[in-house]
């Protein structure tokens, strides 16, 4: 069977199994059902599984990792945020975070099933081995805030439930969603750090200066500097509750404006196709 017809046949199952999964999640929340639950999850794991096949193949297509296009990051960033949301679950095994989280792997799914999917040749500035680093860490770092975000979207519901006097919830306690939301936004920080340091020294490298403000730059500091607000606030000033959960969103609404709006709307020397 042809490598390319694999890969593709592998992305769609996994596109399916996020989908299904995602949709399962949203039930078990309504219904409540441990079953439903449990279905949900298996598919995830099942869905995972596949897209790490799916992305094995592209890498033995092409010859390097998948992280020089947007397609290859977009499936790669789909993966992060499903590794980061299980390695949460199986640590603390609350399974309504991926009503939450899953929904987030299945858009960035569909936005990688519109792109362009053809291996091209490196560009010369692509051929360095700080691509690895700079992208590997930035897959690690978004997989990170989009589940900080839905961590945070569960708090506010949690509080909102509180208020209207809702019955038997299947969503974690308000407290743990602001406690854990502040520990994955903590360490996708350290990385979305480390992508801004490898990324201004492999330019200085390819381009000869460590930074140009480019939009792609830019609004790498943007969220950075929103994800710092958050940090000192968090830490200095014991800032939590529903000012912190926003800032959670909002930060993670700048992390996709860096990822795709920037792209579609700002072109610049990160556009890649």
């Amino acid at each position: 069977m042809d490598l390319v017809y694999f890969e593709e046949l592998m992305f769609t199952l996994a596109f399916a199994g996020y989908t299904l999964s995602a949709v399962l999640f949203f039930i078990f929340v309504a219904m409540k059902k441990e079953s439903i639950g449990k279905i949900a999850i298996s598919l995830t794991v099942a869905g995972f599984g596949i897209h790490t096949v799916a992305i094995i193949l592209r890498v033995i297509e092409s010859g390097r990792l998948p992280f020089t296009n947007q397609f290859e990051f977009a499936t790669s960033f789909a993966w992060g945020i499903v590794l980061c949301y299980l390695v949460l679950h199986f640590a603390y095994r609350f399974t309504g975070v991926g009503a939450f989280v899953m929904p987030i792997a299945f858009l960035v799914m569909g936005y990688a099933s519109m792109l362009p999917k053809a291996i091209k040749p490196l560009m010369p500035a692509l051929q360095s081995g700080w691509l690895y680093i700079h992208v590997g860490t930035a897959v690690i770092s978004y997989g990170s805030f989009a589940v900080a975000a839905g961590l945070a979207a569960m708090y506010l519901i949690g509080e909102r439930q509180k208020e209207t006097g809702d019955g038997k919830t299947v969503l974690p306690k308000s407290e743990v969603c602001d406690y854990l939301s502040y520990r994955v936004i903590a360490f996708g920080y350290l990385m979305l750090t480390l992508v801004i340091v490898t990324g201004a020294i492999w330019a200085k490298y390819a381009w000869s200066r460590y930074w140009a403000w480019d939009p792609k730059e830019t609004w790498s500091l943007i969220t950075w500097l929103i994800y710092s607000v958050y940090i000192h606030l968090r830490f200095n000033r014991g800032w939590k509750g529903k000012p912190a959960a926003w800032f959670a969103v909002i930060g993670f609404i700048s992390v996709i404006f860096t990822f795709i709006g920037v792209n579609n709307i700002l072109p610049s020397i990160h556009s890649y196709r």
